[in-house]
């Protein structure tokens, strides 16, 4: 699939739905989906109560990057998965008496 063919199928569809009126050079991109899916994902992780450092690189695989640590760049502009992950780490460090 070339990446052009792609796009162009994706603008015509989410026209087609009602995501975006006929020359709107704004609405939703195939990158917004890829994303929200990664975010979800760990999101569901977190509930879950699964190990992030043992899956991160299920998503990073998904997401296709080569190194773990562009996985995290790329999560880290989400605020609700930082503060699972803040809070997740704050009961990791947490000193109980």
């Amino acid at each position: 699939m070339l990446h052009q063919y792609v796009h162009r199928v994706f603008w015509r569809l989410s026209r087609e739905i009602g995501l975006r009126r006929p020359g709107d050079r704004t609405g939703p991109r195939v990158h917004d989906f890829r994303h929200r899916f990664a975010i979800r994902t760990l999101l569901d992780w977190y509930r879950e109560g699964k190990d992030i450092e043992q899956q991160l690189p299920v998503i990073s695989t998904y997401l296709g990057h080569a190194c773990v640590r562009d996985t995290y760049w790329y999560l880290s502009a989400c605020p609700e998965l930082m503060e699972k992950a803040a809070r997740h780490l704050d009961r990791r460090w947490e000193v109980t008496p």
